[in-house]
Order: C-alpha cells, then structure tokens, then sequence
C-alpha cells in the first residue's frame, strides 16, 4: 500500500443501527477500489469486515475494523463499527480517531433507535458527517420517508444532495441536486440521462430543502435566498464544502449496497465534503517543558500518536491501533510510553485491512496504522519519544453497568481463564472484572447481556476454557433493631488443662456504620482486663459472617458486662469462643433483619417513554425522586431503587424505549429489606447449611 501524507487521508467512521448496512456498504467500497474481485455477505460470513469468528457465527460486527480505501490518490480510512449497544465501546474508540461520519441508514426500516444515537455521538464528538441511505433497491425503501423524518428531528441542516429514480419497483438510477443531472445504470455502466418528469416534483422538493440549508450557513445567503435569487452551482458547492466541515450541513445520499449502486458517488462526496486531519485540531502537553504541545496532525512536528484500540487475538496475535497525532512514524524507530515508562522499538508498521495486515514503511501525520507486539502499550496510551514526552488525554468510554456472576468449572482453567479475561479487557475496555471478597463472588460487567455471553463463546471457542454465568449475589448486611442480655459459658474438661470463658453481655443497635461497637463495664474484675481483647476478637469473627443468613454485620454495640474466669482453665481462646455463641444468640434477640443495598438511578429516556419507565420503577419497589428535561430534550429520572431489582434491567429498558433509553446508578445506602425477601434468604441459607451437614 501507498504512503500517504496528511491532505491525502480521511478517516471516517460508519455509524447506525445494526443491521442497517453497515458492513455490506464497506464490502461495496472495497469492491469498487479494487480490493476485492467479488463483493462478501454478512449472511455468508466472507465479509472483509467482520472477520473474528464469533461475528460470522452471529452474523453481526462485534468490533470496529479498520478498511483502508485506495481512490483516485486518497486513502479512505474506513471505521466499521457495530450497530449493537452492547458494543458501544468498540464505537466510541473508533469516533475517537475518526475526523468524519457516515450516518448508515436503511430505507426500508428509516430512523432506529441507533440511527439517533450516532446523530448523538456525531454531535457530542462536533464530528461533521453524512447520512448515506442503504437498500434503495429493496421495493418497500424509502428515502423521501427518511428526508422527511430526519429534517423534523434535525431541521433545516439536513441537505438531500442526490434522490433514486425507480421504475417498475427497481431502482435504475439517480438524480444529482446540485447539478440538476441524472444517470442510470446500463450494463453495470453509469450512463447520463434526462430526468424523468416523474422525478421533477422530487427534484423541486430536495432543491428547495438544499437551497434552504445552504442560505442558513450565512446572512448574505439568506437575504438572497428570501430575494429569490438562486445560488450557482460553484458557490453551492463552495458552501458545501465549508459548512459540512463545520456540521452547519449535513449531506444526505442513498444507494444499493448489493448492486454496488450509489457507492461511486458516496466515495466521491467523502473526498470532496468532508475533512482531512490537516483542518482538525489536536493538542497534548509535553511532559519535558511543561506547556500545551499543539499537534494539530503536522507531519513537521515531534512524533507523538495515540492508541484507540487493541486488538489480541489467540490466532492473529496483538496488535495496537494508533493514529499519528503529529510527525511521521517509521519502521525502527524507537517509541516512548510515559503512562508506561518504557521505550519500546517499532520493528514494522501495518496498516490493517480488516484482520489482514499489510506493511507500510510509514505513517504520516493523521493516518491511521498499526503496530504489533508493542508489550506494554494498552487503548489510551500515547506513543512519542523520550526527547519530546507527549501525553493527550484519553478519550471517554462508556461505564458497564450489567454485570454476571462467573465461576470456573474446572479448577485447572482458573489461571487460563484470568490471563484470557485479562487480554479481552484490554481489547474492550468497557468489559471489567471485579472480584468482590465480600461476597465471596468473581463478577463479569459489560454494556450488556449479549456482550457478556459472548465473552464466555469466546472464551470456550478461542481459549479453550469455560465459565459458567448465574445472577450476582447481592450484598446484603445483617443488623439488629432491639436489644439483648445473654449469656454464655464456654466450659471443656478433657484431663489436663480445661477452656473456661464465661461473659454477659448485652446487645443493642449503634447506629453506626461500622460493624461493630465494643463497650466493657465489667466491676471488680469479674473478667480479667487481659481477656477484653480475646472477647473483642470474637466479635471481629461473628460479625464477618452474621447468624440470621451469614452476611456481613453492621451497626451493632456489645456491651461485656459481668461474666467469671478460672484461674487456671481461662485462656483468650475460651473468651473469644464464649463470646461468639454469646454473639449469635444475642443477635438473634434482638430482633436480627436484612438490610438490602440501595442504589440511586437515573434513567435518561425520551418523553413518550417516561410514564412506561416510572410505571416499571414502581413494580421495582423503586421510589421516583424527580423528573426533569435535559439538554438533549430527553427526560432524566432520578429514583432510588434495591440493586438487587435492577437485574436484567438493561435488557427491559432497551425493550421499553426501542433502545433509546440509558442509565446508570451508583450505592448510596443500606435499607431494611421487607420480610418476604428476608424470609426467602434465610431459608436459602437454612437450605444450603443442611446440603453441606448432609455432604
């Protein structure tokens, strides 16, 4: 592959609902460049795209790969990401190395839950983009639906640059607004025609909405469009090619992945409309002078890149996604992790072409390349030299909110399991692995259901070992609402040196949030002051575990009162094991319940959907604390809801909302849990203690 110099490249990502057309858009791309000789099919799992083995299994893009487009001196880095919200980290590492958005949209199927979120992205990352309108050929493809839908979402930014001309439910050619022409397709040749007088209405609507957009981009424009003056030709696409840049328009085409049909034009308004890295901005600081190190992609400047995606894969093995930020990199040359702090040579560049990789001598400022085996190189960290240390921020990835309890069949895959888990998450960054003691639990958290139980394919497709998923253990913790007065004697006898520990002692609630309060009162040294930490010591053991469903224990004040000791028998092991069966049946005196952890939760919805997802919260044993627009136009609910009711939620909320709404939560308290539940845990307990008597 050619080398390419900053002016020359353009690095866009294809985002939109899965199943859109994505993927099959890239394959039409590469089969028009030349690349491939015939075009792939999700269907058939021979897309150039979607290369690992559970994404041909499924029949969907699990992770973004990177198609680099050869055309007429340009290099089209093309980001494929996934459609799924399952997989929205892939999505966010790919927009952060992208300077421009296709916005894929089927014309069968119009705006999707997914096709919003990728207008959302494009707007929170100020990327500029198009709307590129798949399956025209398809006989129930709408594009005049998808115009009209995203014009009312959107307004008056959206410019429809070329509309299908159909005949006999087929799709024969299209007609191109700016320059009021018209082609068809002949023999697999583009051939120009008239527009049909069918397509003139048509041609007069999109016109009017171009004409309309472009006049919004200045004051001179809109006097002369209200003037009724019409613009020229070169200054319409003047305005085009500033304002697309700068998101004040955004082009909307359409074509026919299959038929390779729409492509041609596509490419051509990428190279044409939208940015080169040379107009972006990138600015780091330079750890050596201590001052900001505007980048801004010149090839002239220190090198410095970043890593926006790792890919390690058991067959194809580790490589680290990077786009130059500034400089040129070169086979050999000698690299500098900070984050890391260590030097690292680069002994070749790739580029990769799904998951094939080609040799490159270099990488120009802006380009998007690939390096293998870099050791300690992780997503997010920046590549520069010792002699210019430069670290730019890292980019924002979505937090994992569902999680999994996973465990280890086999006892020998525990060590094989943890290296595998390891290398995924250095893959995919919104995948964590929490081992939480306290619960005696190893918990998976992803995006959602769907990611997670494609880890654990992958784990026994590629790895070779086996998890098992169930729900998580919730954290609940035991505590007392009443007090109590007991006693216990611990008393053995077995020749020789007896156990004698004998404590009174009462039990009542502290109110606090530590486990435990001790207190001593004892009088005439009933039980000797060498004993007291003996007795504290038992408590710090009983309350590990508590006596009503062996969970944690919170906020409980023991008070040793009164008790006796032997002067020959008493030992710290005789108290610690007195005031361990004095603990239990103290606490279960004492009126012993439940508390469950409460999580406050905020769920961002579109308005129609409010109602629904309160009307849910409810039936949650949620209590809604407010309710307010945000700046998006979507509805914030705040609530506090039991975690152990928010299992499964990510599923529900995306079936409620169409996959509009999200949420996140955090704990913010422990809450007495109503006594069915508690009910429930204490027999499970009762249950699993006589399972373990019996075994």
């Amino acid at each position: 592959m050619n080398v390419y110099t900053t002016e020359k490249i353009r690095n866009v990502v294809l985002l939109g609902h899965g199943g859109s057309g994505k993927t099959s858009l890239v394959e039409s791309m590469a089969y028009l460049a030349g690349i491939t000789t015939r075009m792939g099919k999700v269907d058939d799992g021979n897309t150039i795209s979607d290369f690992g083995k559970e994404e041909q299994k499924r029949k969907i893009s699990i992770y973004t790969s990177v198609i680099p487009i050869e055309w007429e001196g340009v290099k089209i880095n093309v980001l494929d990401t996934p459609g799924y919200l399952d997989f929205t980290g892939e999505v966010e590492q790919a927009i952060s190395a992208a300077d421009a958005a296709i916005i894929v949209v089927s014309g069968k199927a119009g705006v999707e839950a997914g096709t919003e979120r990728a207008w959302e992205l494009c707007e929170k990352y100020k990327l500029p983009r198009m709307v590129y309108v798949t399956g025209m050929d398809a006989d129930n493809a709408s594009f005049k639906n998808v115009v009209e839908t995203m014009t009312e979402m959107y307004g008056k930014k959206i410019a429809p640059f070329h509309f299908p001309i159909r005949e006999n439910e087929k799709f024969v050619g299209y007609v191109n607004v700016v320059s009021e022409t018209a082609v068809r397709w002949k023999d697999n040749q583009v051939v120009d025609c008239d527009i049909p007088d069918y397509s003139m209405e048509n041609l007069s609507l999109y016109k009017d909405i171009l004409m309309e957009a472009v006049a919004e981009t200045s004051e001179e424009f809109m006097e002369r469009y209200f003037g009724g003056e019409t613009f020229s030709e070169n200054e319409i696409r003047a305005a085009l090619r500033t304002n697309v840049i700068g998101s004040n328009i955004v082009p909307i085409t359409m074509g026919s992945n299959t038929l390779c049909q729409g492509t041609y034009a596509l490419i051509d308004d990428i190279i044409k409309y939208l940015p080169s890295p040379e107009n972006k901005e990138m600015v780091g600081f330079n750890k050596k002078t201590n001052e900001m190190f505007v980048a801004n992609y010149d090839f002239s400047k220190a090198k410095s890149a970043y890593v926006f995606k790792t890919i390690v894969d058991p067959f194809i093995g580790k490589y680290s996604l990077i786009k130059v930020c500034s400089g040129v990199f070169k086979s050999d040359d000698v690299i500098y992790n900070d984050e890391k702090d260590i030097e690292e040579k680069v002994s070749k560049l790739y580029v990769l072409r799904g998951g094939k990789p080609i040799e490159v001598p270099e990488l120009h400022a802006g380009d998007i390349g690939a390096i293998a085996k870099l050791t300690a190189a992780r997503t997010g960290n920046t590549l520069s030299t010792k002699a210019t240390t430069v670290v730019y921020g890292k980019f924002e990835i979505s937090k994992p909110y569902t999680a999994m309890r996973y465990k280890v069949p086999n006892k020998n895959d525990i060590d094989k399991v943890a290296q595998a888990l390891q290398k995924m998450t250095h893959e995919d960054q919104t995948l964590k692995v929490v081992n939480d003691v306290e619960n005696r639990q190893t918990l998976l958290y992803g995006i959602g259901d769907m990611q997670l139980e494609i880890i654990q394919s992958r784990l026994l497709n590629e790895y070779k070992c086996e998890i098992e998923l169930s729900k998580p253990k919730v954290g609940f913790r035991e505590t007392i609402k009443k007090k109590s007065d007991v006693e216990y004697k611990y008393k053995k006898q077995s020749g020789g040196h007896g156990q004698y520990g004998h404590v009174k002692m009462r039990f009542e609630p502290s109110y606090e949030e530590t486990p435990y309060v001790f207190a001593e009162e004892v009088v005439g040294g009933a039980v000797p002051k060498n004993f007291f930490p003996a007795v504290e010591k038992g408590l710090q053991e009983s309350v590990i575990k508590g006596p009503l469903a062996a969970y944690p224990v919170v906020g409980v004040k023991a008070i040793l009162y009164d008790g006796s000791s032997h002067s020959v028998d008493s030992s710290e092991m005789a108290f610690k094991m007195a005031t361990i069966q004095a603990f239990k049946k103290g606490f279960m005196e004492a009126g012993p319940v439940l508390l469950e952890p409460i999580m406050s939760l905020k769920v961002i919805v579109p308005e129609d959907f409010a109602g629904d997802v309160m009307g849910d919260l409810n039936k949650r044993r949620g209590r809604v604390l407010g309710m307010n627009p945000d700046s998006s136009g979507k509805t914030v609910i705040e609530a506090d809801i039991p975690m152990m009711e928010l299992n499964g939620y990510c599923t529900v909320l995306r079936s409620m909302t169409g996959g509009r709404g999200s949420y996140s939560y955090e704990f913010t308290r422990y809450e007495q849990t109503p006594s069915d539940i508690q009910e429930k845990e204490v027999a499970a307990r009762a249950a699993k203690v006589a399972e373990n008597n019996e075994e």
